[in-house]
């Protein structure tokens, strides 16, 4: 079973639920977690694990266009072709490798065929252990693209873990908004929970969220974070999900200790009995609905 746990605006509480999800399943689950966050993975900080805690391997995912100087003509249709701004002009075709895409556009465009694309290493993913669980993350490197390919390697590299450790349970830390990354991760799950807060740009993006999620199928639950901080916001959440026939799986509200369990790098739910309590309830509403 595959819990993905995603939310439209960063900085709700995703990987705060995750953390805390994993920790209550994991007493008496096998699990594994998957960081499909690639631009920003952040859930093994949880754990008090960083990037050094990765055992990594290197991945190749993205494309960028080289010039094959000796068949160039210098027509400059390349130019005129990329929509990305990558291409500069002295004299011949300058390709920016922060700018550059991979679409392969200047390469279609050339009558001389002098553009070719080459494969580059555009990140990698890590596996790691805490004292219950693993847990597989990819990081994508800075000014490349491919992130939704990168997460597609979280995922495979997770599946495979699972099924060599006999592991039933997988929790999926999707990233914030709704990217290609994002979409890779829902995808992959059987069930969504979907996080917000109280305010009018994370209702917003929860709207977005969600016509994502309705597209693809996937059963959800609505999960509120910071309760509390705008009772009025908070009514229109509500409604929302009675509009949309749409199930609350919990509310949460707003309690310092969360910055606290994060300063002292642990689940919130190690920290305090009543946000343990609201944790457990709000795992049980999800396993009444996989």
């Amino acid at each position: 079973m595959k819990i993905a746990v995603l939310s439209g605006k960063g900085g709700v509480g995703k990987s705060t639920v995750v953390a805390s999800l994993a920790a209550l399943l994991s007493r008496n689950q096998n699990i594994i977690c998957a960081d499909c966050d690639v631009t920003a993975p952040n859930l093994g900080l949880f754990f008090g694990l960083t990037d050094k805690n990765f055992t990594k391997r290197e991945v190749s995912t993205g494309l960028e266009a080289e010039l094959i100087e000796n068949k160039c003509i210098k027509c400059g249709y390349c130019l005129d072709t990329c929509i990305f701004s990558a291409i500069t002009w002295k004299n011949k075709p300058v390709f920016n490798r922060f700018l550059c895409e991979g679409c392969g556009s200047c390469q279609i465009a050339c009558p001389s065929n002098a553009i070719t694309l080459k494969p580059v290493k555009n990140g990698w993913i890590g596996t790691t252990e805490t004292k219950k669980f693993p847990i597989v993350m990819g990081q994508m490197n800075i000014g490349k693209s491919g992130s939704g390919e990168i997460v597609a390697l979280v995922l495979e590299e997770t599946d495979r873990i699972a099924q060599q450790r006999s592991i039933d349970w997988t929790l999926i830390d999707a990233a914030a908004g709704i990217s290609n990354q994002v979409i890779t991760a829902a995808r992959a799950a059987d069930f969504i929970v979907a996080v917000t807060e109280p305010t009018p740009a994370a209702l917003s993006d929860l709207k977005k969220t969600l016509s994502i999620v309705k597209h693809l199928g996937t059963p959800y639950g609505i999960l509120i974070n910071k309760t509390g901080i705008n009772p009025d916001t908070n009514k229109q959440i509500k409604k929302f999900t009675k509009e949309t026939d749409s199930s609350i799986l919990g509310e949460l509200p707003y309690n310092t200790l969360f910055i606290d369990a994060l300063i002292k790098t642990k689940p919130v739910v190690t920290l305090d009995t009543n946000i343990e309590k609201q944790f457990k309830t709000i795992l049980g509403n999800i396993m009444k609905r996989v």
